[in-house]
């Protein structure tokens, strides 16, 4: 009799755990989906003159890993139970999957950044206007060389293996990886913006207050023209400063509040959503401006060879201010 109360009472928490089981799997699946959506939305709205860059390569990368992992949850959601080349596949992986592919997406954020901030600075000097074969050929390979790099020491980190065993069994207790470098990677983007408009507040107002909407090349932009006082003995980064800004938060601003607002409440994203396609572009919009503040001697934006924001016109932001010297009058601010 024991006996078969105890059978008895496994069959109803295998019943009772299915529809628990099945309804996080569904909501993942369309969490990911939602995800995969914006990707390719955010794809399709970019600019299409810009060069390939290794930002770019990664951007497509991630979108194309984001597809796979939907296609996966999918299939295992679908089938539920079935064997592959010997190896038992059931919905409980889905967890192994999704854990695996935060503490994937985690570690990226520091390598990713550092990579493409070499790249663009290296660009400066560049001649031409398009990739080599033998550039796009490094990029590609850098690009699946992180990625490979980074999934192998998840794989093979002590702790994050006990984590991946410890919590194995049930999807909807399933914790997902809060990435902590995405978190330091804000918080000093967001600071350095702060101090930025800090420094140059009253040049940024200056410039919005002169703002007029014209048209250029047929489509509408903002015309900044310069102030009266803009004088030869202002550096060079002082007075490309408060462009960088305007041009910067004229596109992100909304994401830099959202960022403000999961920083200010202490949202915790896990990590497999926090890595996205638009957060690619707006840290790679950041580096660009950067590089061009701390090389603004070397830059000649008419210069088709520039590395081009797929979101940010920056040769149409802003005329270098050493070439200030070579007109008569003061010339003019176009942002696209």
């Amino acid at each position: 009799m024991t006996a078969l109360s105890s059978k008895n009472c496994s069959l109803q928490y295998q019943f009772h755990q299915s529809p628990q089981l099945l309804e996080a799997s569904c909501l993942l699946f369309l969490i990911i989906l939602g995800k995969v959506l914006l990707n390719i939305l955010i794809l399709r709205v970019r600019r299409e003159d810009t060069r390939w860059t290794l930002m770019e390569y990664f951007c497509f990368s991630l979108a194309l890993v984001d597809l796979l992992l939907l296609v996966n949850i999918a299939i295992l959601t679908y089938f539920r139970d079935f064997v592959v080349l010997g190896i038992r596949f059931t919905r409980y992986h889905i967890c192994l999957l999704t854990q695996i592919i935060s503490f994937t997406y985690g570690f990226l954020h520091y390598p990713v950044c550092s990579l493409a901030c070499i790249d663009y600075w290296c660009n400066l000097s560049r001649a031409t206007k398009q990739s080599s074969r033998w550039q796009k050929l490094l990029y590609f390979l850098t690009v699946i060389l992180t990625w490979i790099s980074v999934l192998a020491y998840v794989l093979v980190d002590p702790a994050i293996s006990v984590s991946l065993k410890a919590h194995r069994g049930y999807v909807y207790q399933c914790p997902s990886y809060v990435s902590t470098q995405s978190h330091w990677l804000s918080l000093s983007m967001l600071m350095v913006l702060f101090v930025a408009f800090l420094i140059s507040w009253q040049e940024v107002v200056a410039l919005l207050q002169a703002m007029r909407i014209v048209s250029y090349k047929s489509k509408a932009a903002l015309y900044f023209p310069f102030p009266p006082h803009c004088g030869y003995a202002v550096s060079c980064r002082e007075a490309l400063l408060p462009r960088l800004i305007v041009c910067f938060l004229g596109t992100w601003f909304p994401f830099v509040a959202l960022q403000v607002l999961i920083l200010s409440l202490r949202v915790q994203i896990p990590a497999y959503i926090e890595m996205n396609v638009p957060w690619l572009y707006f840290v790679n919009s950041f580096l660009i401006a950067a590089v061009y503040w701390f090389n603004c001697h070397k830059l000649d934006l008419r210069d088709s060879s520039l590395p081009v924001d797929p979101f940010i016109n920056w040769k149409c932001c802003f005329v270098p201010v050493h070439r200030l010297k070579q007109v008569e009058r003061p010339m003019s601010i176009v942002i696209c």
